[in-house]
């Protein structure tokens, strides 16, 4: 029989991988927006940040699926998924920074990151 404090923990941690599945999905969104939006011929910067826009978004995606199975995941698959996710995240906002004019994508990147991170707190 599971015990109230461990149905709460249960919620939570639904609650942290549904949020992090939406912060994901939203960066994905973005970022394969802005990489759509670059001229692939286009100046050098323009090429890295496409680049960098498409890397981010295939991350997210992935990362957001592998939340999403109902199949039991082992702890450690969780965990470096949620780690590569963020780092690709932190790396994409950078490069978004650097040359400019991706401020949203920049933004969705970091807060991705962000929730990567809360949510491999809540891991055991």
């Amino acid at each position: 029989m599971t015990t109230t404090a461990s149905q709460e923990e249960l919620f939570r941690f639904l609650e942290d991988r549904f949020a992090c599945a939406q912060a994901c999905s939203e960066c994905a969104r973005t970022c394969a927006l802005r990489a759509s939006s670059m001229n692939p011929d286009g100046p050098k910067e323009q090429q890295l940040m496409r680049r960098e826009g498409i890397l981010c978004a295939e991350v997210c995606d992935a990362t957001c699926r592998a939340l999403s199975e109902q199949v039991h995941q082992d702890e450690a698959g969780i965990r470096a998924q949620l780690e590569w996710c963020r780092a690709i995240c932190l790396q994409s906002a950078q490069v978004f920074d650097e040359y400019g004019g991706a401020q949203d994508a920049a933004k969705a990147s970091r807060e991705c990151a962000q929730v990567c991170v809360e949510f491999i707190a809540t891991l055991s």
